[in-house]
């Protein structure tokens, strides 16, 4: 797929997710998610509750929440090196405010997938909470007309990466 094209399909895509953002009842939920997002609050609250509730595997969920927050802040460095605007308000009014005005990628699919994949590797069960909660989250960040699709899934990927690759010291697993 040409440059071109990926562009169009942003569009195409954002302006479908964006357009349920006029039902009340999403537009709510898109925007407590975006706002609970913001600066990865809600992954990095949940690890730290469940460190609180989990003494046994309080070690893991400290290091889980260090690794969302390795995860936004990975997003942010390079977010501040690409400077992808975002889309514009007058075109997908925005449904809240944003920290920034840069858009790729986007902090709130890296954390969110990072503590996807950091939650359910620390503890199975919690990916039927924490992967829907995850996408949930990335697909807010459209619904709110604050990114483009391919901010979101370059987030989540980076997110994603970076929880693999502190998977080991997360679980306190062996290392190679």
């Amino acid at each position: 797929m040409r440059y071109g094209d990926w562009t169009a399909a942003d569009h195409r895509v954002l302006a479908a997710l964006r357009a349920r953002g006029r039902r009340p009842a999403v537009a709510a939920a898109a925007r407590a998610l975006s706002r609970g997002g913001e600066h990865a609050a809600l992954w990095l609250a949940a690890g730290l509750a469940a460190a609180a509730v989990d003494p046994p595997r309080r070690a893991g969920w400290l290091r889980g929440t260090a690794v969302i927050g390795a995860a936004h802040l990975a997003g942010m460095g390079v977010k501040r090196l690409v400077r992808r605007p975002r889309p514009h308000p007058g075109e997908y009014a925005p449904l809240v405010r944003t920290a920034g005005r840069h858009s790729f990628p986007s902090c709130h699919a890296s954390s969110a997938a990072a503590a996807a994949v950091a939650f359910a590797a620390l503890h199975p069960p919690a990916a039927h909470v924490a992967v829907p909660a995850a996408a949930a989250m990335c697909l807010s960040r459209l619904v709110v007309g604050v990114h483009y699709p391919t901010d979101v899934a370059a987030g989540a990927l980076l997110g994603a990466a970076t929880a693999t690759a502190g998977r080991r010291w997360v679980t306190g697993g062996p290392r190679d």
